[in-house]
């Protein structure tokens, strides 16, 4: 037998009810999050994708470009992996790019980390809600 709260309020507005609208309200709400990640992160490639064109365009690659974004930050190895280069290359390409200002160049150990800090913070910025 389902919990009379459940089907039958006595009149009032069901309690089913009241869970569908909370449950369409986060959809909705996720939604927006989700375009505004998707339109920046667009937006974002499309500038990168210009300044690579203009100031390192031996460098520049759609390839590049999308290993870029794919994560908020590179390895040389991930680099050799979707460019199919050298990792003599692959840092070189790198180490271009954060002299550029495109990313930033942290190194833990004895790996080194390329952040792209512009889409950190877009994931923090539309993400935590601000």
């Amino acid at each position: 037998m389902l919990n009379p709260t459940v089907r039958d309020s006595g009149g009032a507005q069901p309690a089913w009810e009241a869970w569908v609208l909370h449950m369409l309200e986060g959809v909705a709400s996720t939604s927006v999050t989700t375009l505004q990640l998707v339109e920046g992160i667009r937006s974002q490639m499309a500038d990168v994708k210009k300044r690579l064109r203009d100031e390192l365009p031996k460098l520049y690659s759609q390839d590049l470009l999308n290993n870029m974004f794919r994560n908020p930050y590179t390895r040389i190895d991930y680099v050799v992996k979707d460019l199919g280069v050298t990792r003599q290359t692959a840092a070189r390409y790198l180490d271009a790019l954060a002299d550029s200002g495109f990313v930033v160049k942290h190194q833990s150990g004895r790996n080194n980390y390329y952040v792209n800090q512009a889409l950190v913070r877009l994931f923090v910025d539309v993400g935590g809600g601000r």
